[in-house]
């Protein structure tokens, strides 16, 4: 049982995946749904400190290596132009945005993405912390609720009856 949990903290830190992945697999394995959304949640924050203070640092240090420098230098310019893209729209509602960049289910914009765009933005580590927090906590539910099968059970309630 202790695997079980490991595998999912394991899958739920992985960039794209993160607990949009992890979840489903937790709900799969017949795992506690309560246990497995805290591992997950730990499992997908725990990288971000890591990634607000250094993947920039890192990015910038080897966009001009041989072979790596290429990718860098994408990563470094879509983040830069994704940051201002989203505080362009967000205004001073920045805060909210990330939240639910972070919070839609979808892969591209999870804790890792919104982590590292918050740090392009400079938007300062508590308040991107939190934001991206709450956003992983909304992820959360919505993945949960989906991989017990409660939104098919609703659009059965709901659909029209022919």
């Amino acid at each position: 049982m202790f695997l079980n949990y490991l595998i999912v903290f394991l899958i739920s830190m992985i960039p794209i995946v993160e607990l949009r992945g992890a979840i489903p697999v937790a709900v799969g394995m017949g795992l506690d749904p309560v246990i497995s959304y805290i591992i997950c949640i730990i499992g997908n924050m725990l990288p971000v400190p890591i990634i607000y203070f250094f993947a920039r640092k890192v990015l910038i240090w080897g966009k001009d290596k041989k072979y790596i420098g290429k990718f860098f230098t994408f990563c470094i310019e879509k983040g830069e132009k994704g940051g201002k893209k989203l505080q362009a729209k967000a205004g001073r509602g920045l805060f909210i945005a990330l939240m639910l960049f972070v919070g839609i289910p979808i892969p591209g914009t999870g804790a890792w993405t919104g982590t590292l765009a918050a740090s392009f933005l400079d938007m300062g580590f508590k308040k991107s912390v939190i934001a991206v927090m709450l956003g992983v906590l909304i992820a959360g539910v919505i993945m949960a609720l989906a991989s017990m099968g409660v939104f098919g059970g609703l659009s059965f309630l709901f659909a029209p009856k022919s």
